[in-house]
């Protein structure tokens, strides 16, 4: 009777970790811009490549669609969460707000084990900025500021956070791409230093000194994520002051 119960669990068990995978796979297509802004998702696609059937992909999609990475709308195909205009001056009013406010709370309630955690993310992200790897920068850049989030013990700023960082994650693009310019190379060198302090101040309990610290990193990645907003080198022809 034992075996054969082990055995009716298991195909359970097999679905739960492939509906894992599915989830850690459509977020980091979402944030890695694998899937565009407003791309259709296929359910059946996506339930024949993971092996699954269309209950657990659908519910997978209501789950994301509840954080924000993907829109559903009635007798319509789930798409990507779109990044119109609204969005993005949204994102950018918001964003300084609530990466100061986790930050310094991250530095009052921290525990030691979190911080510690902090820093293995830290040296992944160091490694990926030397090894040129730009998906697991934005990655672990994500994986940083969501860490600080949950350090800062708040129920309330999570849900904004999370939401916040999809799409961090996709202007971020911009950012952590491959430098191609001295002063690009120098920004992320100066973003990986900030962390190092973020981690410090955190560490020693100044949330004052986290909170000033974070803002100067937003304003760093501010700069160049407004390049995946503004397009670069239009050109509108003059008026002239005629009277016709």
């Amino acid at each position: 009777m034992k075996a054969a119960a082990a055995s009716d669990s298991a195909p359970a068990e097999v679905a739960v970790d492939r509906k894992a995978v599915l989830n850690d796979t459509l977020r980091r297509r979402i944030t890695g811009m694998e899937l565009a802004p407003g791309a259709v998702i296929d359910e059946v696609t996506l339930a024949e490549e993971f092996g699954l059937s269309r209950p657990p992909v659908r519910e997978l999609m209501r789950q994301l669609a509840a954080e924000g990475y993907i829109e559903l709308e009635p007798n319509r195909p789930a798409r990507v969460a779109a990044m119109g205009y609204q969005s993005m001056r949204s994102f950018f009013l918001a964003a300084p707000l609530i990466y100061v406010a986790t930050t310094q709370l991250a530095a009052q309630h921290a525990s030691p084990e979190e911080i510690a955690g902090l820093k293995q993310i830290q040296a992944q992200f160091r490694a990926a900025i030397e090894q040129n790897d730009l998906a697991a920068r934005v990655h672990c850049n994500d994986q940083f500021h969501l860490a600080i989030g949950k350090m800062a013990h708040n129920d309330y700023l999570m849900p904004s956070l999370r939401r916040l960082l999809i799409d961090h994650a996709r202007m971020g693009r911009i950012f952590y791409r491959q430098p191609t310019t001295p002063d690009m190379q120098a920004n992320l060198d100066t973003a990986m230093l900030q962390h190092e302090q973020i981690i410090a101040a955190i560490e020693r309990r100044d949330a004052q000194a986290a909170g000033e610290l974070v803002r100067a990193h937003w304003e760093l990645s501010r700069l160049r994520m407004t390049e995946y907003v503004v397009p670069a080198g239009m050109v509108l022809p003059m008026e002239h002051d005629t009277i016709r």
